[in-house]
């Protein structure tokens, strides 16, 4: 299969939130997002070291778009319905067509965290990957020392397959395990 070939929606909705694909243009309120944010994810995220400039952002909104329309990457940048503001930044990642598998990240805008955003959002997210592009495995992976990030696939029913030891390397340089959450179809 060419995943180029796969016509899917870059953008769609669930109840509470709009998910769409980054677009050029979107710098400036993704830059906002990345500044509410940064503290909360200096721990877990390797792009949290330094505050982005706008334009470092929309540095970043522009490949993000090519990368959807070539499907490398399914970046996404989640939006409420009722205001258009951003609220979570997450996607579909490291994509194995030919299985095919996909695995969800996150994040959220810290003050909007606590909602509900980034769960209902996973939930979509996983949907999504089901429907329109045929998953038969959807992983979410979080560090066991972030129990808010993997408590949400146990909230969304993905089944707790184990624990990877000494997987990745955090920011600050310290090793972590990594919780590894499926839900095969």
């Amino acid at each position: 299969m060419n995943p180029l070939l796969l016509n899917f929606p870059d953008e769609f909705q669930t109840e509470r939130l709009t998910i769409r694909a980054p677009r050029p243009g979107d710098g400036p309120i993704f830059n906002a997002a990345v500044l509410d944010a940064l503290e909360a994810c200096k721990p877990w995220m390797p792009w949290a070291k330094k505050a982005p400039t706008v334009e470092e952002s929309e540095e970043l909104m522009r490949p993000a778009h090519a990368k959807f329309v070539r499907r490398e990457d399914l970046m996404f940048l989640v939006f409420l319905r009722e205001t258009g503001t951003l609220v979570v930044s997450s996607g579909i990642h490291r994509a194995m067509w030919t299985t095919p598998r996909f695995e969800i990240g996150y994040w959220v805008r810290t003050p909007f965290a606590g909602r509900g955003y980034v769960t209902e959002a996973a939930a979509g997210l996983t949907e999504f990957a089901r429907t329109s592009l045929g998953a038969k495995r959807v992983e979410i992976r979080a560090s066991d020392k972030n129990p808010r990030s993997w408590r949400i696939p146990e909230k969304l029913g993905l089944i707790y397959e184990g624990t990877l030891k000494n997987w990745t390397r955090a920011p600050a340089g310290e090793l972590h395990d990594l919780r590894v959450y499926a839900k095969t179809f």
